[in-house]
Formats: structure tokens, sequence, C-alpha cells
């Protein structure tokens, strides 16, 4: 594509941005990368069979959910080799435990722009992506891709950071954290999605002093880097404005941090270590609280002082009280907490001191024909929150979307469909599906290791 193409494209582009702005879902967790859903005209109850299918795509494995703007659709995948695996040695791995099995498996990573009105593939990016991580979820790429305007930004399970044009999918820059930060990857991959702020691109790279780095969006030159931990986790890296200041929050294995998002400097630190530094969910904010959770039932809130230079842990969760959760993210709303903590029990439970206000497996559940019949705990059972208006949509991992309102006097469930096939098979003899959904344009997107699918969630006259 010539250069005047390019800049005409840009253009478009960036027109359509603004226009659609408040129907896409253009990163992790959103427009405003905070679970809420903010579109007008969403059904308010399924009927019949559940929402009308748009359109399937397929595609083949991978966590990486959708993200969608000026009306297209990216996603990453991973296509195997079909050729011979080495376990990868690793002092750390617990004798004859498949969750921690590392392996070197042969392969190519892979980026996808879908037309949004139909699914159809626009352009496709590939470059050879073998693993190396824990082989049991070796199954591809998982970060949302980060589209800004004229350019999506991706990184892939081994640290492969890509600048792409939305408009034909070449490459405008690159940069891999392996060679240039001296990444070990951690056991399960690289996790943690990026981050735009104006003109800087901000990610979780890992190795000695450069946990967290930013970069200049438009070419990949480093502005800042900062944090050394013995594994940078899994968690996206936020910014809040806490106690009147715009504070870049990252988690990484031992510790949540705060730095200036434009300098790179530390204004504060408190210690929490995850265990298996699973620390996977993002970092919740309400006021000058902030809420992490964890495997193993270990779950904080954290203080930060109206300085905003200091904070402190104000409680700490455990089997009664906080919530544990794993791959999910919690939904803070007017003091209390809500997220699927462990072994799929969805909780609320009060911010000022992680008391729990009730708990209910219903959402993880299969749907009960028998209403008396008792909702059990699923193993690694988990169900994704997103706001939207007076209610949620929560997306468990059997392929379920539910439609229920959700507050301190209770869990209501008022409708739930089918939409995807659990393919994943996890230790624990379960398949399941853990790729987080977009919502924009009155519909769903959410992908298994086979296909991507729209459905319309438009409301019916």
């Amino acid at each position: 594509m010539t250069y005047v193409l390019r800049l005409l494209f840009a253009v478009m582009c960036c027109a359509a941005w603004g226009a659609a702005v408040a129907d896409d879902w253009p990163q992790w967790l959103g427009r405003d990368r905070d679970s809420h859903w903010r579109e007008s005209g969403i059904v308010e109850t399924f009927t019949g069979d559940g929402p009308a299918l748009r359109w399937t795509t397929k595609i083949k494995g991978g966590y990486s959910g959708p993200s969608v703007a000026a009306e297209r659709v990216f996603v990453m995948d991973w296509i195997p080799d079909e050729t011979d695996t080495d376990e990868v040695p690793h002092e750390d791995t617990p004798s004859g435990n498949q969750n921690f099995v590392r392996k070197r498996l042969p392969g190519q990573e892979r980026v996808f722009c879908l037309r949004e009105s139909d699914g159809k593939v626009l352009w496709s990016h590939r470059y050879d992506c073998p693993y190396s991580s824990v082989a049991t979820y070796a199954i591809g790429p998982r970060t949302t891709p980060t589209v800004d305007h004229n350019r999506v930004y991706t990184v892939g399970a081994e640290g492969n950071l890509l600048c792409l044009h939305v408009s034909d999918g070449s490459v405008v820059w690159s940069i891999d954290f392996k060679h240039r930060y001296g990444l070990e990857v951690p056991n399960w991959g690289i996790a943690s999605s990026p981050l735009i702020d104006g003109d800087r691109l901000i990610c979780i790279a890992g190795g000695k002093g450069s946990t967290c780095v930013a970069l200049d969006k438009r070419t990949g030159k480093e502005l800042w880097r900062a944090i050394t931990a013995p594994e940078p986790g899994y968690s996206s890296p936020m910014i809040y404005t806490i106690a009147g200041q715009r504070q870049l929050i990252v988690w990484d294995s031992h510790s949540v941090n705060a730095l200036d998002p434009e300098s790179g400097e530390l204004f504060w630190t408190v210690p929490f270590e995850a265990t298996y530094a699973m620390s996977v969910a993002t970092p919740r904010v309400e006021n000058r609280s902030l809420f992490v959770m964890s495997y193993n039932r270990r779950s904080g809130m954290i203080e930060v002082g109206t300085d905003g230079r200091s904070a402190a842990l104000r409680w700490t969760g455990g089997p009664r009280t906080g919530i544990g959760g794993v791959h999910n993210t919690a939904f803070l709303h007017e003091g209390h907490i809500y997220a699927c903590g462990n072994n799929g029990q969805y909780i609320c439970a009060r911010v000022d001191s992680g008391e729990r206000v009730w708990s209910t497996f219903q959402p993880a559940s299969r749907i009960q024909q028998d209403p008396q019949k008792k909702h059990r705990p699923v193993s690694w059972g988990n169900v994704f929150t997103v706001r939207h208006a007076d209610r949620f949509f929560l997306a468990n991992d059997i392929g379920d979307l539910i439609i229920a309102r959700m507050s301190p006097q209770g869990y209501e469930e008022i409708s739930r469909a089918n939409l995807i096939e659990p393919t994943h098979q996890v230790v624990g003899g379960r398949k399941l599906v853990w790729s987080h959904p977009a919502f924009a344009n009155r519909s769903i997107y959410l992908r298994n290791d086979k296909e991507i699918r729209c459905y319309s969630l438009a409301a019916v006259d």
C-alpha cells in the first residue's frame, strides 16, 4: 500500500473511531478498561433458543480475547507444528504435576483481522513462535489486542510484541522481550495486555529492571523502564486516578506497585506475593481502595494514602473472607466486590473488611432442571463479570452467557443461554473456555479453540 493510500486509510479509520468509540471494545476489559459496557438498546432477557448468531469464523487455539474497533474484530491464535516435543527442565517443577511440566512446542502465532459485519477474514499475520511454557496450557496467545486508531498492538505468549497496520496487517515495528529485556518466559506464558497512554505503549516485559516498560507507540523506542521482580506475573497494567494522582498499577509475582505513567517513577510498593507467581486478575480500584486476588484463596485490599505516595495492606482474605479468584477480574461497586472465587464460588464481599455478604455456585454451574438441587463446586470454575446498566452479563467457562442482577441483597439470575462449546482440556478432566468475551455493536464476540462467534444482543422491538 502506498504512503498516500495509507494516509487516506488512517484518516478514514480515525473518523470511524470517533464515530464508533461508544460502541467499541478496543482493548482488555473494554473501551475504558473497566469491564463496563455502556451501549443502550440491549436485550433484557433471552427468549427461545437465546440470542441470534450473527456469524462464525474458524480459528485455532488460544486464550486471547477479541477486541473490536472501527468495524473490525481482532483476535490471536497459535498453529502448532506436528513434530516431536521435548521437556524443558525447570528446577521449580513439582514432581509428576502436569500443571508444571514445560515442553518445547514448535508452531506459529497468528493475528487475525475480521470484518465486524460478517466475520470475513480481512487479513492475518503469522510468525514463527515455538512455545516453552507448561504444555497443558500452551494452546495459544493469552493477551487481548489493543487497537489505537490505525494501529493494533499484540503480545504473544513468548513475549513477541507487534505493532501492525490496522489496514493490512503489515508490521510497523516489533520487539522480542526475550532478546531486548532478558525475559525468562514464566510457566504459563506472557498474559499481560498492552496499555495505551497518550503517546506511550505500556507493557509488562520482564527482566532485570524492566518488569514494566513504556515505549513510544509510533516507533517502539524505549521511554522508560522500571521494577525488578522474580517473575513478571500475568496481570495487565492499569492506570487509575487515586488520591488525585494518575497511578500506573503493576502487580508482579511478589508485589503491587504504583508508578508515574509519564516517567516510571515509583510512587509506592506493597509486598503481596502470589502463590506460584499467579498474579493473574487485574487489580481493581474504588476510591483509595485497591483489590487484588489470586490462587489458593489469596486476596487483599490495599489502601492508598491521601498523599498518593504511600500505601499499606488493609486486610488479607482467607478461606472465609475476601475472594480468592484466579482467572477473572473483580468488579467493585458501591463498597462491595463481586467476583468468582475458588472452585466457581461466586462471592459478594465488603470492600472495607473483606467480609462475605453472600456466595453462590449458580453462575459457574450448568443449568439445573431441578430448582431444589444444590449447586456444587466446579473444579477451576471461572466466571467473567461485565456490568451493563443496572445488571451484569456473566460469561462462565462452559460457554454460558448469563444476565443477572447482583447487589448486597443477593444474586438474581434473569436469563441464560449457551453460546459456545468448551474445548480446552485441563488437568482434572474438564473442558472449558477461558477467553474473555468482547461486547460491542450490541453484540457479544467470544471464542474457543476452534472458532470465534458473534451473537446479537440487541433488544428486539
